[in-house]
């Protein structure tokens, strides 16, 4: 029995079947594209009427403000970003942000005066950590400046701080070390050993050439370049009065040392 071979009719017809199964899905993802936008427009116009309702608490109740925010990211509005809608223009200048719009300055300059504290706070301490200070000392140092009756300040308040000093660069950015956050003040990039030698050292205090050998499994040229290139930077100490030079933490130094003096204090 013979067969008929494919006519070009056949493929006339398959190439308009797929011609209209690519106009159809065209057709819908421009019509759930729009519907997207239609519904992130909602969003965003009820999150308005949130913050206009719940200005006082954002401004003053720390959780509240994060949980602001959190609801402001969720659907991609960055209240600390400029605004360039024309409504903004008219009524509060060009380039005001979300939360100056929405709830005064006195939020948005919020964070500003508190990213011009990080800066300073990681200035004063940079001889002490070589510009790695970890988001809780950091905190502490910055609510012991602050006046009786002053609001909280929270970490996540910190961190969106932080945020805002993107424009200088990468001078200033949080990274973690360990499962803890630090705020890095330097343009220098930690590699991955020293960021394990940092995480070995927050166990102890220090750590020295032998025990990153053991625990780590590295010869001793590793450790040794990792050990120097952290000291040269001032994250690490050196202590060379045991029979193998041991590299301490600044912070968890100064940390035990202010616990040692204010118990001494307390006991006088």
């Amino acid at each position: 029995m013979s067969r008929k071979g494919v006519g070009l009719a056949a493929f006339d017809r398959s190439r308009l079947t797929s011609a209209q199964y690519a106009s159809h899905g065209s057709n819908l993802r421009s019509s759930n594209a729009a519907a997207l936008e239609t519904q992130l427009a909602v969003f965003r116009s009820l999150l308005q009427q949130f913050a206009q309702t719940h200005a006082k608490d954002i401004r003053s109740n720390p959780t509240f403000r994060a949980q602001f925010a959190r609801m402001c990211a969720a659907i991609g509005v960055d209240p600390l970003a400029s605004s360039s809608s024309s409504s903004s223009q008219s009524s509060h200048g060009a380039g005001s942000s979300i939360w100056a719009q929405l709830l005064g300055r006195s939020v948005n300059d919020f964070y500003f005066e508190l990213a011009v504290r990080v800066v300073e706070v990681c200035g004063e301490t940079r001889g002490e950590n070589g510009g790695l200070i970890e988001l809780r000392k950091a905190r502490e140092r910055i609510m012991r400046g602050r006046m009786e009756g002053a609001s909280e300040i929270t970490e996540d308040d910190i961190l969106r701080a932080v945020g805002t000093l993107k424009p200088l660069g990468s001078a200033y950015s949080i990274i973690k070390v360990g499962s803890k956050p630090y705020i890095r003040s330097v343009p220098k990039e930690l590699n991955t050993d020293q960021s394990a030698v940092l995480e070995a050292a927050q166990v102890l205090g220090y750590v020295s050439v032998s025990m990153l050998m053991v625990n780590l499994g590295w010869r001793r040229a590793r450790a040794q370049t990792a050990l120097e290139d952290l000291v040269g930077e001032g994250m690490l100490w050196v202590d060379k009065q045991s029979d193998e030079w041991e590299y301490w933490s600044p912070s968890f130094m100064l940390e035990n040392y202010d616990s040692v003096t204010g118990t001494a204090g307390t006991a006088g």
